[in-house]
């Protein structure tokens, strides 16, 4: 009997971005069929003391919608392990930010217990979401530096004109040729 290996992703997944992405992919690359949990909005509020910037239903439907994952659900319990007895997977996947740190340490022992593999993937450097929040934050606390606009040539309910009066012009030059032509 051949056995569909199902791997699990859980996360945030706020302000999506390439490392997230990065992530699902690799993740798909080691099972059969990859569900994602995207974390809810409460659980979020308790583990991290603040909500995510993009609403659940949000994160949901941008993670639902990638090629590369089968099905989203919610992840609502902090316990991993309640996680695993609802859904039922082979494998969990997760950044290697996590590797070592005293929760995952404890997970893995606990996982190792009921035969599900941890399998860490190297973490996105150059960009998380924590680095973008903290630019949207570190944004909206300065007053915005205002730029002159730009100065258009002509008014934007005006623009293309000039290409209707150089193709009008070209038909004018184009009639007279052919009356000279004609002419000759």
């Amino acid at each position: 009997m051949d056995m569909t290996r199902i791997g699990f992703a859980p996360g945030v997944y706020d302000l999506f971005h390439v490392g997230h992405l990065n992530i699902l992919r690799q993740a798909r690359r080691h099972c059969d069929r990859l569900i994602v949990g995207v974390t809810t909005d409460d659980l979020v509020q308790h583990l991290k003391g603040r909500p995510p910037v993009v609403p659940f239903a949000e994160r949901l439907e941008i993670v639902s919608n990638l090629r590369c994952v089968d099905v989203a659900v919610a992840e609502s319990e902090e316990d991993k392990l309640e996680t695993w007895k609802r859904i039922g997977f082979h494998v969990i996947f997760k950044g290697d930010d996590w590797r070592g740190t005293p929760k995952w340490v404890e997970l893995e022992r606990r996982f190792a217990r009921v035969g599900v593999e941890v399998v860490y993937f190297p973490y996105t450097m150059h960009t998380s979401s924590t680095l973008l929040r903290d630019s949207l934050e570190l944004l909206s606390r300065h007053p915005r530096t205002e730029f002159p606009s730009a100065q258009l040539a002509e008014p934007l309910d005006q623009e293309g004109r000039h290409e209707q009066e150089v193709g009008q012009q070209q038909c004018a030059v184009d009639g007279k040729e052919d009356v000279l032509a004609a002419k000759e």
